[in-house]
């Protein structure tokens, strides 16, 4: 390339617009983009775990990088302590409760956390508030179509 036309990289703080898809290592899908269609964010913004972004800097224009991470350096371990015992009565009569369900819970802040259902009987719910990733090995496959600042 000439000096007229430097070889555009991703930054720091770089807008950008990707197609991406994060999956499992048995290939089920967890997120991806649409057919035709891109994901523009600020790299810093929290769109992405803090490890996945750091990975598309230094990316030119054009380019497909597919990134293979380990738990740790993905959504973390599950930490047993975030795993508790509710009372059913907690939970309104209608809701259904089923095991595998992510429910949204409000914390005492006003934040809403999720909360996977693991196991339902007549009197308590068992509920994993860790990431529905964590101790999950993710691959997260990304295509730099643009880089806008």
């Amino acid at each position: 390339m000439t000096e007229d036309h430097p070889i555009l990289r991703v930054q720091q703080s770089s807008n950008i617009e990707i197609t991406f898809q994060l999956a499992l290592l048995d290939g089920t899908v967890v997120e991806e983009t649409e057919e035709g269609e891109t994901l523009n964010f600020s790299l810093g913004d929290g769109t992405f775990i803090p490890n996945l972004e750091q990975m598309l800097i230094g990316l030119e224009l054009g380019t497909t990088a597919k990134l293979v991470l380990s738990p740790e350096r993905a959504f973390g371990l599950s930490d047993p302590e975030n795993i508790h015992t509710m009372a059913r009565q907690d939970f309104p009569e209608d809701l259904v409760l089923q095991e595998g369900f992510v429910i949204g819970f409000n914390t005492p802040t006003g934040e809403e956390v999720p909360g996977t259902i693991c196991e339902v009987n007549d009197h308590t719910v068992l509920v994993d508030f860790n990431h529905p990733l964590a101790g999950k090995t993710v691959i997260f496959t990304a295509t730099i179509k643009a880089i806008l600042s």
